[in-house]
Order: C-alpha cells, then structure tokens, then sequence
C-alpha cells in the first residue's frame, strides 16, 4: 500500500488521481499508525513550512514520518514535502524541520543578480530540469525534462551528494534529492504531465 499523508496541507487527491493513471493504488491516510503499515509513503504538501509542522506534530505524525524517511521503504517528498525533510525553515521566522536530511529552506534571493531582477517569487510554471544519471525515480527520462513549480522556498543541502537533480531560476537550486530509499521533489509531479507521471509510475514500481 502507498500512503498519501493528510496533515491538512497537502494536495492530496492529485497525487491519488495520478497514480492511479499510472496503474497503482494510493490510500490517502492521516492516522500514525498507517504511515508505520504502509509499503511506500508519499509527503506531499502546499503551504507554509512552520504551520506543516504544527499540523504533522498535533496529528502524532512525526515520528513515525522520520521513520519511514529513515528506513528501508520506499519515501516520496512533493513540493513542500520535499523541504520538511530538512532540518530548518526560514519562512515566517526559523522552525525546525523534520531533521532526516542535513539542510535548509531558504526563500529565493536575486540580490545582486541583476540578470535576474525581472523574475518573480514564487517561481510558478514550467522548469527545465537537469540531471545526473542514476536514480531510478528517473528511469526513461532524458535530462532537459521539463515539470512544473510552484514555491517561493528551496532547500540548501549541507551535502551537495543529495541532490539528483537541479533547476535554474535567478540562480542554480536543488529540485531533487535522493538517498537510498529516500527520494524528494521541489516540483510537483502530479502535475507535470507524461514526464511526472513516468517519476510515480517508477516510485510505484520500486520493490
């Protein structure tokens, strides 16, 4: 079973509808004990970084999230899901993170980047996407993908080797991280048509 999380902040029933056309069942849950029984588990989220936490922390579902970001189950961060794996936040104030992979959120900055003075936060829209080869959520893609944005926040890995894949907006970020069984996007999959739904349908697949 893949558990989609509800924590009340989360795009749920895209992410279902998605796997679904790829050929795979996705069970939206909210309960703690779901997440620990579940196969796979997919965090997707829209919204701010510290009232996520504030939700995932009154539903019990933090422990058992860091546990299966930690183990040897297939894990899926989306959007805001991606940034929560982090160990610190920097919208609204500083709020820690879930603190499974070393980092931080940080909102785009075109200080003295006058080429980019024209672009807007959010980043909202197609992205091309460039990536290493390896990864086997990319399996069949080509880099030069493009998918599909919405954030005004990016992560900032403390150990570049976790990001898989990156995007260009004002400056080079972090669109993608993988490790081991561990995998996250900045971009939303469920939305970025045959190259998103070829990312779920290889996430489904894994054993």
């Amino acid at each position: 079973m893949i558990a989609i999380v509800d924590y009340g902040m989360g795009n749920l029933r895209s992410v279902q509808k998605a796997l679904e056309r790829v050929g795979s069942g996705g069970r939206i849950v909210s309960r703690p004990q779901d997440v620990a029984a579940a196969d796979k588990v997919i965090l997707p989220g829209v919204g701010a970084f510290g009232d996520a936490m504030t939700h995932l922390r009154e539903r019990g579902l933090l422990d058992p999230l860091i546990e299966a970001a930690r183990g040897d189950r297939p894990f899926l961060g989306i959007c805001l899901g991606l940034q929560l794996l982090f160990d610190l936040g920097y919208e609204d104030g500083e709020h820690a993170g879930l603190g499974v992979l070393p980092g931080r959120v940080v909102r785009f900055d075109f200080t003295g980047r006058p080429d980019a003075g024209h672009l807007k936060v959010p980043h909202m829209g197609w992205n091309r996407l460039t990536f290493s080869p390896g990864c086997p959520l990319l399996a069949g893609l080509d880099s030069g993908e493009h998918f599909y944005f919405v954030h005004s926040y990016h992560v900032v890995p403390t150990d570049p080797a976790l990001t898989c894949g990156w995007c260009d907006y004002g400056y080079p970020f972090t669109a993608m991280v993988w490790r081991d069984r561990l995998f996250a996007t900045q971009f939303h999959p469920e939305k970025s048509q045959k190259a998103g739904l070829r990312i779920l349908a290889n996430f489904a697949a894994l054993d």
